[in-house]
């Protein structure tokens, strides 16, 4: 809930900015003062810079999602990783407690930064994408992005699931404005169109 509210305050700031450069906004339509506004050169500057082949188009911000978080144990480049992400990007795992409640973890881009490193330090990681689905409308994409972890390449996954992923366009550069994804379990199969 959180990410949606957060990209609904990134949509409304760039489109208010937009439309007062051009003209001033009705005092109806216009968001509170502390609603944050960011424009391009904004986030650009909230973050490390990325490498140009990373955030050139939908598809290679997706590969260098899986491809940052993907090593052998120990550290990973989270300069890079920030690169990717709005700041106020959100993870948030959705699934099942152990008693088959429903639960939601979320973490922010530091938090998650933070619960990784301890995962990432003592082991292996490789997640890549099986299929990508996305649907786009002007400067928002959605995709469903299923995907496989292991431990090693050529392992067997050890997990898998999709991953919905929202994406932003500023006009030269993507950026990924947050990632809600739901694992494979039992009652819970990747669809076929999902898998290989």
């Amino acid at each position: 809930m959180r990410g949606l509210f957060c990209l609904l305050l990134l949509c409304c700031a760039l489109r208010a900015a937009s439309v007062a450069q051009k003209a001033e906004m009705p005092q109806s339509g216009q968001l509170p003062p502390s609603a944050p506004m960011f424009t391009a050169a904004d986030l650009a500057a909230k973050v490390p810079a990325a490498k140009a082949e990373d955030v050139k188009s939908m598809d290679a911000i997706l590969v260098a999602v899986y491809d940052v978080i993907s090593g052998p144990a120990g550290d990973r480049d989270w300069r890079r990783f920030r690169s990717l992400f709005l700041p106020e990007a959100r993870f948030t795992d959705a699934g099942k407690a152990p008693d088959g409640s429903s639960l939601v973890i979320a973490w922010g881009v530091e938090e998650f930064i933070r619960d990784a490193k301890t995962v990432f330090a003592k082991e292996p990681f490789y997640e890549k994408a099986i299929v990508n689905k996305a649907d786009v409308y002007g400067n928002v994409a959605q995709v469903f992005s299923s995907y496989e972890s292991r431990h090693a390449a050529g392992e067997k996954p050890f997990q898998r699931g999709i991953n919905s992923i929202q994406l932003f366009y500023d006009g030269k550069r993507w950026w990924v404005l947050s990632i809600l994804w739901d694992s494979e379990r039992e009652g819970n199969p990747l669809p076929a169109k999902f898998a290989k």
